[in-house]
């Protein structure tokens, strides 16, 4: 008898430890889901203006009257279709920081002005900050995961952006990630430029889905398409001018440029390091 109340007691014990470390698990277990498949609550859009109607007003924020962004269903789910015919941004409402961001995307039909004869392009913004407009007059002032046909994971600092990565120079000036390269600066102002070109290329062919996976923690970030990493980025700044400083938090925007593309399975859950085996 005192042996079975021994191992009953140390059963309810571990079930009480069990039940306790469950309990407290960090939130980073847990995605927060950034587009509900119904409607495009919790994101705002920005337009600029025709490509064919120059004198004509900017659409500007939440007017988005040529219906570039909507939803759809696409093989079977919701998506986020963006038409590509107005170039501008779809943005989230909330601020981010140190996350993992996981989404879907897949090339459509459509192309528009002036990218007719072009790769299709699109273009995943992060630590999005400023006014609407201040990059290129339609997107936030951010780094940016490229999406683009056969540059998927390139970087391109957006309106004072800037990051450190590791780079060989190629033959024809461009500078592609090697990570055991040189560490360079990469901004509007550095005489590199603002553009990293990714490596491997892990983008599938068009029309099939590709998943993009988005880590942020402090200054540095990741670029993984498909499940390769295609860039480490490091220092992430905001250099205007004199002034420079850290640019680790901000929205998440999706470009609309030229193409129509959708998203879908658009998700984020924090976290409190960088992942070891990137």
């Amino acid at each position: 008898m005192k042996s079975l109340l021994i191992i009953l007691f140390l059963g309810t014990s571990v079930l009480f430890l069990l039940k306790q470390n469950l309990s407290e698990k960090p939130a980073t277990q847990d995605w927060e889901t950034l587009f509900n498949g119904k409607n495009l609550d919790n994101w705002d859009t920005f337009l600029g203006r025709p490509f064919d109607r120059p004198d004509q007003a900017i659409f500007g924020f939440n007017n988005d009257l040529p219906e570039v962004f909507s939803v759809v269903e696409v093989d079977g789910a919701p998506a986020l279709r963006i038409s590509g015919a107005v170039f501008g941004g779809i943005s989230t409402v909330k601020e981010y920081q140190n996350y993992h961001l996981q989404l879907h995307f897949k090339w459509g039909k459509e192309k528009h002005e002036p990218r007719l004869n072009a790769p299709r392009d699109s273009g995943l913004l992060y630590h999005g900050v400023g006014n609407h407009g201040d990059g290129d007059g339609v997107w936030l002032r951010s780094q940016e995961f490229q999406v683009q046909e056969g540059d998927c994971g390139d970087y391109w600092g957006v309106a004072g952006a800037q990051v450190d990565v590791k780079t060989t120079k190629l033959n024809d000036s461009v500078y592609q990630y090697d990570p055991k390269a040189t560490l360079r600066t990469f901004s509007q102002s550095a005489p590199q430029g603002r553009h990293v070109k990714k490596q491997p290329n892990a983008e599938k062919p068009s029309g099939e889905w590709n998943t993009l996976d988005l880590y942020c923690y402090k200054g540095k970030s990741a670029h993984v398409v498909n499940g390769v990493v295609t860039m480490i980025l490091n220092n992430s700044q905001l250099v205007l001018g004199e002034d420079q400083k850290p640019l680790i938090k901000g929205k998440i925007q999706l470009q609309s440029e030229g193409a129509e593309v959708f998203y879908r399975d658009i998700k984020i859950k924090p976290i409190d390091k960088f992942p070891e085996d990137l």
